[in-house]
Formats: structure tokens, sequence, C-alpha cells
């Protein structure tokens, strides 16, 4: 029997020395795979420090991952940081982009948050 779930997103986490919080997603974000990236913003909101989340290794999006986006926005200062083409055309589409702190790489998103 053929396996039609997504592939597991993975994450890593670490702080930086301005104690910025660098989450970094790999994979696909959707439904079945977002607990865990969940679980890890969740603890990084109540911090109440920056929190950056880098997209450039995700390859695919859907609208729990823009919920949850949206979620960790109110809790704390998301930043995210180098969504490929794909998903930034989903954050344009459904008018995020102008809710969100989007940066084009990481380090704009450092800088941003310095």
């Amino acid at each position: 029997m053929p396996d039609h779930s997504s592939p597991l997103a993975s994450f890593t986490g670490q702080y930086d020395a301005q104690g910025r919080q660098i989450i970094t997603a790999r994979g696909e974000l959707d439904l079945a795979s977002l607990p865990p990236l969940t679980h890890a913003l969740t603890l990084a909101a109540v911090t109440g420090t920056p929190v950056i989340l880098d997209l450039e290794a995700v390859t695919f999006a859907d609208s729990t991952a823009l919920s949850l986006f949206l979620a960790t926005h109110q809790a704390t200062a998301l930043h995210l940081a180098a969504p490929g083409h794909l998903l930034r055309r989903l954050l344009e589409v459904t008018g995020t982009d102008q809710v969100l702190n989007l940066h084009p790489t990481l380090d704009d998103a450092r800088t941003a948050t310095a």
C-alpha cells in the first residue's frame, strides 16, 4: 500500500549572540507535519524575545502554516526570513505579506531585529 502522507518538516532552533531565537524550518509545512514546529514556536513566543523563522528550505506550506505564522505573530515579534517563491506568492495572495514581518534573507531578518 503506498504511503500518501507528506514528508515531515524538520527544524532546528538556536539563540544567537543578541538573544534572538532563530528557528530553521525545512520540508513541507502542512497539517500533518506542523505539530513539532508549532510546539517550538509556541515555546519561543513565551520568552518575549524576537523569533526569526528561516524558511529558505521550505518546499511547501498550506493554510495551516499561515495560521501558525499569524498566531505566532500575535504572540511575539515573529520575522519570516527567506521565504521561497511559492511561499512568498501564498503570502501575497492571502494578504499576509502585509501583516507579517518578511525579510528576503536571514541576514536581513537579523539586521531588522538588532
